[in-house]
């Protein structure tokens, strides 16, 4: 254990882990999208996956005071409730599927976001309880198989009203409420186990300064300009992984 507490894998895990929580910390999102893939090809998804939502559930806490005194939860309140109900779901995909297919499909997920947000597209209809639902659903799936749930939440609320930092809030909230049920889910399935602790115990301080870091910067950012220089690198790396 000592040995794999020192080894190259897990020095490029915790600089993984850096990295995304800066990005979590400057958009409110992209830290699963970040961290997933690369550490699916390194330390396989089952590893991955559990690890990626014990970070997101316990290390972005200094978002949370603030998220949650501007964000809206009469627009979350419909797409949580259905994400949480079908979470179990991913995490049966999670538990039973072979780690190889299930590291491509988590690469090619986070490349046919980044597409989508690279090209500008939004959700244009009205914003409906039977369309939350189905977000929901859908998203709560992915992030129990995958870590990665929050990207069609992203397009539906990028198209509301909505000033930005008020969605930033909203995308905040959203992914560490389903992430701690993801865990949970993970949990009961029998995929946290002590590597996975350790994994999670040695990212956790780079990725909560990264995030606190990220936070700060904000403010100074501008925004639109480093949504699309991230997802530019979510598409680099997670091209490179699907091709591994």
């Amino acid at each position: 254990m000592l040995d794999e507490l020192l080894s190259v894998q897990m020095l490029a895990a915790v600089a993984i882990g850096a990295v995304a929580g800066w990005i979590r910390g400057v958009t409110g999102f992209g830290a699963a999208m970040v961290m997933t893939p690369p550490l699916s090809l390194m330390l396989g998804p089952q590893l991955a996956v559990p690890v990626t939502l014990m970070l997101e559930t316990f290390a972005a806490a200094p978002m949370l005071p603030g998220a949650a005194r501007i964000a809206q939860w009469r627009v979350l309140a419909p797409i949580s409730v259905a994400a949480v109900a079908f979470v179990p779901v991913g995490a049966y995909v999670l538990a039973t599927a072979e780690p190889d297919p299930l590291r491509r499909a988590i690469a090619l997920i986070v490349i046919v976001f980044s597409l989508l947000l690279l090209s500008g597209a939004r959700y244009h209809g009205r914003q409906r309880i039977s369309t939350s639902v189905g977000l929901g659903s859908l998203s709560g799936t992915m992030l129990g198989a995958t870590s990665i749930g929050a990207p069609p939440v992203i397009l539906y609320l990028l198209a509301g009203p909505e000033p930005v930092h008020v969605t930033r809030a909203n995308l905040t909230l959203y992914v560490v409420v389903i992430s701690a049920v993801g865990l949970l889910s993970l949990a009961f399935r029998g995929v946290i186990d002590q590597r996975v602790m350790m994994f999670a115990a040695a990212m956790a301080p780079l990725f909560m300064a990264g995030v606190i870091a990220g936070s700060r910067f904000f403010a100074y950012l501008s925004d639109q300009r480093f949504r699309r220089l991230t997802m530019v690198f979510m598409l680099l790396v997670s091209t490179f992984v699907l091709l591994a």
